[in-house]
Order: structure tokens, then C-alpha cells, then sequence
């Protein structure tokens, strides 16, 4: 069975922990630095498992080493954000975060493949390439997917239809710049922009939706004050996973290493990718609008703005 390290005993963690137990994908180590956080969650999980007669192995620990040999590795570690707080003000604190951690993959599992889930997401899963030397194919960002079924079930909430026959895609940096494509948008098939035209939504309802998309992680930490998403963000992780270990060759949205795609070179960003049993096996390459190429350069730029931050903090 596939070993699953989970890096970060908060609440994306203890989602993602009780998500994968119940589904016996492989055996859990949870790691956190706070003494007997991992240990205390995967001691209550554990004793969860025999009321559904499941049967896997969980660990909890404090030890970096304990994610020696994992098929999976999903960073969750670092802080969360608070009301008034951009994902660009963690920076600083979760890159030295990230600096442990990569140091730690590459000397106890440096062939893992890494999900990376930590905020400023593009800027945080560049760094953790750099430091750990993996190969960019063996490590991705979770982003696009959350972004995108946050988009899809706001779309659908308007439309009251059933989110699964709600088609779209976010690309760009996990941030205020993200790019949903709403010439990439349908609704059962139909391009949004007959919606439109039927009047079944209107322009200015949906630009205020691409709003809402962008500031989606922040509405929840308003609303929850001293917490931020981690139900839809463990639910995206895991798909990601799933692809991976069961070769699936999935089209997901993800922060991946481009190097000369979409005009861009060294960075990490969200694009539609395929993944299966080699990691990201290809980058699919869209044609995309004026519009949407407009936005999606500027979304790079606010990408390579974080990146350049992380560079003067590497030592």
C-alpha cells in the first residue's frame, strides 16, 4: 500500500487524515511541530476505525523524518490567514516553513510526489522545488481545482442547476488575480455566453460571480475570523492523489513548473495539467481569448512579484 504523509496537523490536515482512512488508500503519518497535536488527532482517528471496520495504519508525530519512503507527501504546515489579510502577507513566515520541509523531503524522500496546499500557494510550492531538487514533474500546487469548483458552485447556485452540469476552469496564480475563463465556461454543454443571451444570467451577474471566485478563500475567513477554508481544500488535494497513485491521467487545474509554456519560464503557475502514475505527465496548452490572455500575464506578474520575495529569502 502507497504510504500518505501529511505535513501540518491543522484543519486541512485532520480533513485530508480522515478523508484518505476512509479510504484505505495507504497507510497516514501526520507531522507537526506542536507537541502531540499529529499524535492526539491520529490517536482519536485510529480508535475511530473500528466502528466502520476499517483497518489501516495511522501516526501521529512530531518527527520529520517519519515521512521517509512516501509514495505522497501534501503540505498543509504554515500559518492561516486572518480578516484583512491577503494570501501575499504570509509569506515571509510560511517560506522559512517551507525551507524546513524541502530541506527534510529531500533528505528522507526525495522521490515522493508533493502537494503543496500551503499559502502564498505559486510562491510557496516554487520555493519547496528549489530547496528540496525534486523534479518540477513530482511536485504541484493545489489551487485551480479548489478555485474552480468554487466557481462552478456559484454558477450553479445562480443558475439552480446541478453543479455537475456546470463545465469550467480557473487558471493563474492562487490570488486576487486568478483567471476564470468564461470563454471556457458551459452550462450542459452550452457556451455561458448563450446563457447570456437567453437571459438566463445576465453580464453583470456574472462578473460579479468571477468577483466572488476570486475573493472565495477570503468571504470564508471573514466569516470564520480565525480560520480559513480546509473542507473544499482537502477535497481538492485528495483528487489530485488519487490521480496520481491510480494513474488516472486526470485534466486538472493545478500550479505547475512551466518552462516555456504559455510564454512562461521558471515559475510555478495554475494550468490544466495531466496527471497520473509520472506525476504531471503533460501541461495542455489552450488557446485562450485576448481577454483571458490579458489576464492571465497579469496574474504571472503578481506570481513572479512573490517569487522574487522568496529568491531573497533563500540562504
Amino acid at each position: 500500500m502507497n504510504k500518505i504523509s501529511l505535513i501540518g496537523a491543522g484543519n486541512i490536515g485532520t480533513v485530508l487524515a480522515y478523508n484518505l482512512s476512509r479510504k484505505q488508500i495507504g497507510p497516514i503519518t501526520m507531522v507537526d511541530v506542536v507537541e502531540g497535536l499529529a499524535k492526539g488527532k491520529c490517536l482519536d482517528l485510529s480508535q475511530s476505525l473500528p466502528i466502520e471496520n476499517l483497518n489501516i495504519k495511522i501516526e501521529g508525530t512530531t518527527d520529520i523524518s517519519a515521512i521517509n519512503d512516501s509514495a505522497v507527501i501534501i503540505i498543509t504546515a504554515g500559518i492561516a490567514r486572518k480578516p484583512g489579510m491577503s494570501r501575499d502577507d504570509l509569506i515571509e513566515t510560511n517560506f522559512s516553513i517551507m525551507n524546513e520541509i524541502g530541506k527534510a523531503i529531500k533528505k528522507f524522500s526525495p522521490s515522493s510526489f508533493v502537494i503543496c496546499v500551503t499559502n502564498p500557494l505559486d510562491a510557496m510550492v516554487w520555493s519547496l522545488r528549489e530547496i528540496s531538487g525534486i523534479q518540477p514533474n513530482m511536485i504541484s500546487g493545489m489551487a485551480g481545482i479548489l478555485d474552480s469548483a468554487r466557481f462552478r458552485f456559484f454558477l450553479s447556485q445562480e443558475l439552480n442547476i446541478s453543479v455537475e452540469s456546470v463545465q469550467t476552469m480557473v487558471l493563474g496564480g492562487h490570488g486576487d488575480t486568478m483567471v476564470p475563463l468564461l470563454d471556457l465556461t458551459s452550462v450542459g454543454g452550452i457556451p455561458i455566453k448563450k446563457f447570456i443571451e437567453k437571459s438566463n444570467i445576465k453580464k453583470e451577474k456574472l462578473e460579479q460571480i468571477v468577483e466572488r471566485t476570486r475573493n472565495g478563500g477570503g468571504e470564508v475567513v471573514s466569516l470564520m475570523k480565525n480560520s480559513s477554508a480546509f473542507y473544499s481544500p482537502a477535497c481538492s488535494a485528495v483528487e489530485m492523489l488519487e490521480s496520481y497513485l491510480y494513474d488516472q491521467k486526470k485534466i486538472l487545474p493545478c500550479s505547475a513548473f512551466l518552462n516555456g509554456e504559455y510564454g512562461v519560464k521558471g515559475l510555478f503557475v495554475g494550468v490544466p495539467v495531466i496527471i497520473g502514475k509520472k506525476g504531471i505527465e503533460k501541461i495542455i496548452e489552450l488557446d485562450l481569448s485576448n481577454q483571458s490572455k490579458k489576464e492571465f500575464q497579469k496574474s504571472v506578474e503578481a506570481v513572479e512579484q512573490l517569487v522574487k520575495k522568496c529568491k531573497k529569502l533563500l540562504v
